[in-house]
């Protein structure tokens, strides 16, 4: 084999499937029981696809996972179904073998015990039909936590879980269904 062709061959082990992978989210949000959970592992470094495996402890009930179309995350989602305290450890593994894990505890919790009350000012536009929020653990996966448009200024937010940190946005929406981009993110920490 050419000597040229074996270093790059050896640049593209040592730097793609042999280097290391690592679980980039720290912590995950806590939860309340009957109502909707999402969060996202993620996960970087090495070379795709990645494998995800719960290694140890258990989801809580309702909870399932999902591994994203390009593998550098596992989607938690559902509904808890009962109260408690779960700990659980994921584990990641890049391509070339490489393993990084984490241990993660989610309380979740019967009845919600704290409101977070919202407050934007209104929209200029006179053709303004209401708003919507939109709530997200880390300032980027954003949900809409309204049913239908907010016809004020202000939103109260119970279903938020004990000891998380949560990001809010505002969105206006006029007559003909069109919504404006966020607001900026406001960030609200639930004892």
């Amino acid at each position: 084999m050419n000597p040229r062709l074996c270093f790059l061959f050896f640049l593209l082990l040592t730097n793609g499937c042999f280097a290391s992978v690592a679980i980039t989210t720290p912590t995950l949000p806590n939860g309340m029981v009957k109502t909707s959970y999402s969060a996202a592992i993620q996960a970087g470094g090495g070379c795709t696809p990645y494998t995800w495996a719960v290694t140890a402890g258990a989801l809580p009930s309702g909870i399932s996972k999902k591994i994203s179309a390009n593998t550098t995350a596992l989607s938690l989602g559902g509904t808890p179904t009962k109260a408690g305290s779960y700990s659980f450890s994921v584990s990641v593994t890049g391509c070339g073998k490489a393993v990084s894990s984490k241990t993660y505890k989610v309380v979740v919790q019967a009845a919600a015990n704290h409101v977070v009350d919202l407050s934007w000012k209104a929209s200029t536009s006179s053709e303004i039909a209401g708003y919507n929020i939109y709530r997200a653990p880390d300032a980027t996966t954003w949900k809409k936590v309204n049913v239908s448009l907010v016809p004020s200024t202000v939103y109260s937010d119970s279903s938020v879980a004990n000891g998380t940190t949560y990001y809010y946005a505002a969105t206006a929406v006029d007559i003909s269904g069109h919504e404006s981009k966020k607001t900026p993110s406001v960030k609200a920490i639930v004892p």
